[in-house]
C-alpha cells in the first residue's frame, strides 16, 4: 500500500463543505481509477491534512493520469475556497504539500 499525507491551510468552519465536496467525488468511481483505498480529512488549528492510502505502490502515477479527468478538474477548482497551500511561495502542486514520512510501524 501507498500513502500520502498533504497539508495545507484551512478554516475550521470549512469542515463541512470540504467534507461534502470529497464525499460527492468519492461517489464517483474517480476513487477506484486512482486506486484509492482510503481517504481521511483532519484539520487543527487552521492546517489541513488530507492521508490517502491507495492500492500498490502506483498511487502517484495513478493521480497524475487522472489530473486530466474533469472529475479531478472540477473538484480541484471547488476546493479553492477552502484549501489554501501551506507555502503559497513554494506551491505549485499538491506534490509540493506532501509530507515525507520518516518512520512507519505496523502490526504483523
Amino acid at each position: 500500500m501507498h500513502s500520502t499525507l498533504i497539508v495545507a491551510r484551512m478554516e475550521p468552519h470549512s469542515a463541512a463543505e470540504v467534507a461534502s465536496l470529497f464525499g460527492a467525488f468519492d461517489d464517483t468511481e474517480m476513487p477506484h481509477r486512482m486506486g484509492t483505498r482510503r481517504r481521511q480529512l483532519f484539520s487543527y488549528r487552521g492546517l489541513y491534512f488530507h492521508l490517502q492510502d491507495f492500492d500498490g505502490e502506483d498511487g502517484g502515477r495513478r493521480i497524475e493520469e487522472a489530473k486530466s479527468d474533469s472529475r479531478f478538474v472540477t473538484i480541484s477548482e471547488e476546493l479553492k475556497p477552502f484549501i489554501t497551500a501551506y507555502d503559497p511561495a513554494t506551491w505549485r502542486s499538491p506534490a509540493d504539500a506532501m509530507a515525507e514520512r520518516f518512520y512507519h510501524w505496523s502490526a504483523r
